[in-house]
């Protein structure tokens, strides 16, 4: 009775710290950023007027159009997925199809969302290293049958940084957006984790986007320290027609549209999301700097964002999981996925490379 009573408080210790400290599952952990709470305290001080036509949504636009050095069109909702699927929406029709990497989201994790919202346009899924889509691979998917039994490819999506955190170069984009133009096909880009692009090839957030031939970004703005809510910035106002009525028929047409906006003129004036998302970067090079100091386990990916993936030993796995450690591993190629927020502490990353430590010394 002694010892399940001890093992008892053992695992209730282990929840406790689970919801306590910081973890690694997710981006999407970490909690508002001061900036962004600052800012949504202050858009709740009386009254504004409803759907959109306030003051902080045209702060929040404009801030965007500055950052991005161009006249976007602008739209708030709520969240990636019906970012990604309202955005690919606009620019294809339902006998169209739209070219991804086989990891990407849209084909991944979006429960259909794309080819609902669509009314049926396919995904057409390719290989690539690194999480990354070619020029030669976009061709070959293109080109591999354009008779009218086969859906017409219409739209190249591709996500920057990757789901397995790499990062697309300017020069990788361009080439991209020109097989995409020699065939016909618009660019759109998910980026959940655009700022931490951004932050790690620390250019200017056009380079990556409207100069390198991009033509609707989905800016994720909730792994920045937004509470909710993600921009679908178009950068040829053509695309853009209609999509209001899009953003009202699916649900994402926010009443007090400020809530949503005021988050973001809190991050975006001073350059608060390239601080956080820079910040999120050098966490994650520590961490994995620090793993490959102390074991031979190998990285799946390079890490040049905010995430790090590392194949654990099953053993290590297993205990680190006991230790309370939440981490996912079912993205990408396999291996642990360690995420790091806009918030991760040096010290949470000392801890778990402490019970990392303490599980090594138990091997025999």
């Amino acid at each position: 009775m002694k010892s399940a009573t001890a093992e008892g408080d053992r695992l209730d210790a282990a929840a406790a710290s689970r919801e306590e400290r910081q973890q690694f599952g997710s981006d999407n952990y970490a909690g508002i950023c001061p900036e962004a709470l600052q800012a949504l305290l202050a858009a709740n001080g009386g009254h504004a007027r409803s759907y959109g036509d306030d003051e902080w949504t045209r702060r929040a636009a404009d801030r965007l159009r500055d950052v991005f050095e161009t006249d976007c069109d602008v739209y708030f909702v709520f969240n990636g997925t019906a970012a990604n699927s309202l955005a690919l929406a606009s620019l294809c029709q339902s006998y169209h199809s739209v070219v991804c990497h086989t990891l990407a989201h849209a084909e991944t994790d979006e429960c259909g969302a794309p080819e609902f919202f669509s009314n049926g346009a396919k995904l057409l899924p390719v290989a690539g290293d690194n999480g990354k889509l070619t020029p030669a691979a976009i061709e070959e998917v293109v080109t591999r049958r354009t008779d009218i039994h086969y859906p017409k490819a219409k739209v190249v999506t591709l996500t920057q940084a990757s789901e397995v955190g790499t990062v697309y170069s300017p020069d990788e984009l361009r080439a991209i957006s020109a097989t995409a133009r020699q065939y016909g096909l618009r660019v759109h880009m998910d980026g959940a984790r655009f700022a931490n692009a951004v932050a790690s090839l620390q250019l200017a957030p056009a380079e990556l986007s409207w100069r390198a031939g991009v033509d609707v970004l989905c800016f994720g703005g909730t792994k920045m320290g937004l509470p909710v809510g993600e921009a679908v910035i178009f950068f040829d106002r053509e695309l853009a027609q209609d999509f209001a009525y899009r953003c009202k028929q699916a649900g994402q047409l926010a009443s007090k549209m400020r809530f949503l906006a005021a988050p973001w003129v809190g991050i975006l004036e001073n350059g608060h999301w390239r601080r956080h998302a820079d910040h999120a970067n050098n966490m994650a090079r520590y961490l994995a700097s620090e793993l490959a100091r102390r074991t031979d386990w190998p990285l799946l990916f390079p890490v040049q964002a905010n995430a790090v993936f590392v194949q654990l030993p099953a053993d290590i796995e297993a205990g680190l999981r006991a230790h309370g450690w939440l981490f996912y591993t079912f993205i990408g190629a396999g291996g642990a996925r360690l995420m790091c927020g806009w918030d991760m502490r040096p010290a949470t990353i000392d801890l778990f490379l402490r019970d990392v430590d303490a599980l090594l010394d138990r091997r025999p």
